[in-house]
């Protein structure tokens, strides 16, 4: 399983019956969508966002998600600073863990990466954040040592 693959699979939440086709094709829109600001009845995106790759510039691509009433929202061209802290976060999980670690196969990959996120978020101390972790910040809390 390739790191890309990964980082589909992981922006996608399992839970909410969302996934994405490996090669990136248009298997069903509704259901490889990564979204933000669901609709609570029907769990339907109100905005799809992504990068201009040609997949999703596509006539097909774009038609289905006009069809479901979807607001499309596409970072800039040539814009690499749209998502610099999802690459920064992607460059850290590489050189941090998946290059280190050599998994062999996509089962201990995605439970290295389980692990590998539960420490990022409760353990690993991030200097932008003043030496505390990302959930301490987020519940408003300081873990002393």
């Amino acid at each position: 399983m390739s790191l890309p693959a990964v980082k589909r699979r992981n922006w996608i939440r399992p839970e909410r019956n969302y996934s994405i086709h490996r090669q990136c094709r248009l298997a069903s829109v509704s259901k490889s969508v990564i979204y933000y600001k669901p609709v609570p009845e029907s769990g339907t995106p109100q905005v799809f966002n992504t990068d201009q790759g040609a997949q999703f510039t596509s006539n097909d691509f774009t038609g289905r998600l006009h069809e479901k009433k979807i607001a499309i929202s596409m970072d800039g061209r040539g814009r690499a600073l749209d998502n610099v802290f999802v690459e920064r976060l992607w460059w850290t999980v590489k050189y941090e863990d998946v290059y280190p670690k050599e998994y062999r196969d996509g089962a201990s990959l995605y439970r290295g990466l389980d692990r590998y996120f539960r420490y990022y978020n409760e353990k690993r101390k991030h200097s932008s954040l003043d030496k505390r972790t990302p959930a301490e910040v987020f519940r408003g809390t300081t873990v002393s040592n």
